[in-house]
């Protein structure tokens, strides 16, 4: 039987080095590439177009979210773990919108990440005991599918607004894309609703009390 081609995605090396210990121990899977970011991330899954994408949610330059997107969207074929430290609902739900078949806290057994991979391999679902019980609580009607606000954002927008998250970037900042030229900007928490804007909540970098919206001024 051919062993599962996998990517592996997160920032931390140590974290990395430990995954690919466990995988090699269980040895039905293949690390076919690894990757220290969300846009690297996408770039090897494009080139190695692995059976599954283990992806963390925090990384720089591109977030789990966002290169959750672009995978599912260039490789439908291909399935996605989200592993992380993250087991709030919100991100549950937001991982599973942008296309995540699976979803895992850091905190399991090295037998549950197994387990998942198996799942996903055999073209099921794998969620851990948190993210379980927030889709079953949307499923039964307890709870609304929260609106994505990324969703009303292009890429190249999305790109931006992790510049700001990360501070590389002054918070005043003109996108070079022609159709993505709104300036964005930092303002209070009691503006937020009737500027449309986006609270930051799934980025831990961003400063508590803000959140990031199109300047009113260049509308």
């Amino acid at each position: 039987m051919p062993r599962l081609r996998i990517l592996l995605a997160d920032d931390h090396t140590i974290v990395r080095q430990g995954l690919v210990s466990i995988l090699k121990a269980a040895g039905e899977f293949e690390v076919v590439a690894e990757a220290a970011d969300g846009s690297e991330a996408v770039d090897k899954a494009v080139e190695t177009r692995p059976d599954v994408v283990v992806l963390d949610i925090a990384m720089p330059r591109l977030n789990g979210l966002e290169a959750a997107r672009r995978i599912h969207k260039a490789l439908p074929a291909s399935r996605i773990l989200i592993l992380t430290m993250h087991e709030q609902e919100e991100y549950v739900l937001k991982m599973v919108r942008a296309g995540a078949s699976g979803y895992l806290v850091k905190d399991g057994a090295a037998t549950e990440l197994v387990a998942a991979l198996r799942a996903l391999g055999a073209g099921k679902g794998y969620f851990g005991p948190q993210a379980s019980k927030a889709l079953a609580e949307v499923y039964q009607g307890n709870k609304p599918m929260a609106e994505d606000p990324y969703s009303r954002l292009t890429e190249r927008e999305r790109e931006v607004f992790q510049l700001l998250v990360e501070g590389r970037t002054n918070p005043r900042w003109r996108t070079s894309s022609a159709s993505a030229s709104r300036r964005w900007t930092i303002i209070a928490p009691t503006s937020w609703r009737s500027w449309g804007c986006i609270a930051p909540s799934s980025c831990s970098a961003s400063p508590p009390g803000t959140a990031f919206c199109p300047d009113p001024g260049a509308r």
